[in-house]
């Protein structure tokens, strides 16, 4: 599989996804649209992994990239019709490229939260394999408020009523964290975003433990990522015209 990966932070990155891509064989290029990496072409590539960042959906006066961020989402799912990954920025960035709305939440939804499958989530190819209740990890201050016409809510929690998405037939988007590594609370406490909805979402001394209270579920965290990576790749294949020389291992 070759995989276009954009990133808006280099600490935020596809995680233990990429761990298991590379094992696989895939190849992955990794485009730092917050250093001012162009877009390539698209035509070599058959997922699109859009990751999370600090930056708000809205903020383009701020990060003017994002006008040709969402437009290059919207030709790539829209216009080709390849299969799409998006999380957390990713996932609203997929939203709002396809004529949806993200709004900021009334408290960020930061740290260990349980999500449920809905009836078509339990369905979908992309959670084969998994339980209907899952335990995840979050961290963001604004959600999908509006989903766009044409798909599909497959998780939900109280906090955020969309917490994964699928546009079409093969984009996805996820608000929670799949691919959280060891690093991952460490190096985005570093944050001062990050760490300001942190204590603001579980105060200033809870905000301190989180890393210990995530290190114990982080092989359960590993498995999930697992699976659904393996069952996107099914996903990618079923979608993604080939020859028998040309199927990825």
């Amino acid at each position: 599989m070759r995989i276009l990966v954009f990133q808006h932070l280099a600490a935020e990155g596809p995680g233990v996804l990429l761990d298991f891509w590379l094992d696989r064989g895939h190849e992955c290029t990794v485009v730092e649209l917050d250093e001012g990496d162009e877009i390539p072409s698209f035509e070599n590539y058959d997922l699109l992994a859009v990751m999370g960042g600090p930056m708000h959906v809205w903020q383009e006066g701020v990060h003017p990239w994002l006008v040709r961020e969402k437009s290059a989402i919207r030709k790539w799912v829209v216009d080709d019709r390849k299969p799409y990954l998006g999380m957390c920025l990713g996932h609203q960035l997929l939203a709002v490229a396809l004529g949806g709305q993200v709004s900021p939440m009334p408290r960020p939804e930061v740290g260990l939260a349980e999500i449920e499958l809905t009836a078509e989530g339990a369905c979908d190819a992309m959670f084969e394999g998994f339980s209907s209740l899952r335990r995840v990890f979050q961290w963001h201050s604004a959600e999908v408020s509006r989903v766009p016409a044409g798909s599909v809510v497959l998780a939900e929690n109280d906090a955020c009523a969309v917490q994964a998405m699928r546009w079409g037939v093969c984009a996805y988007g996820f608000q929670f964290h799949a691919e959280i590594s060891e690093t991952t609370v460490t190096d985005w406490e570093s944050i001062p975003q990050y760490m300001e909805s942190l204590c603001e979402a579980l105060g200033a001394e809870r905000a301190h433990l989180l890393a210990a209270e995530v290190r114990p579920l982080l092989p359960n965290f590993r498995s999930d990522a697992y699976l659904l990576s393996e069952n996107l790749r099914e996903i990618v294949l079923r979608n993604r015209p080939h020859s028998d020389d040309d199927r990825p291992a």
